[in-house]
């Protein structure tokens, strides 16, 4: 069960750590200045980790072994964290622009997998979309 649920407890924890360092990026400083800087940040914290976690490994071998989805994901990253630097910018709360764009991830996600993944596509599932959609409505009622 451990092995279930850590991944998911990181993935929370490190979203949460994630939108507190986006929202208090300083407003002086252009979105992508601070991006080099995170991604330095990130390949030095990747490459320690892959030596501690896999110290017999080779890196040149396994960066060999990467397909096109470690480029696309690099590049959907920039977007990702750029757009969130934006947003923020722009005025997007903390406590409703993260839950606008994962209702419509989720929602958008949900037949990405039916199409491109063949998952089951269920009553229950598209009753929890219309109740996604109807949150965003209540979300952003002003």
């Amino acid at each position: 069960m451990a092995s279930y649920v850590w991944p998911i407890a990181l993935v929370i924890f490190s979203n949460l750590l994630y939108h507190i360092c986006a929202k208090s990026a300083p407003e002086t400083v252009h979105p992508f200045a601070s991006l080099t800087v995170t991604y330095l940040t990130g390949a030095i914290a990747s490459g320690i980790l892959y030596f501690v976690l896999a110290p017999q490994a080779n890196l040149v071998k396994e960066c060999g072994k990467v397909n096109w989805a470690s480029i696309v994901l690099g590049v959907a990253i920039v977007g990702l964290e750029g757009g969130w630097l934006y947003a923020y910018k722009a005025g997007w709360q903390v406590n409703s622009g993260f839950i606008v764009q994962s209702a419509f991830v989720s929602v958008l996600l949900l037949f990405v997998g039916y199409f491109l993944y063949h998952e089951a596509l269920t009553w229950n599932k598209l009753v929890g979309v219309v109740i996604c959609l109807l949150g965003l409505f209540f979300i952003n009622l002003r």
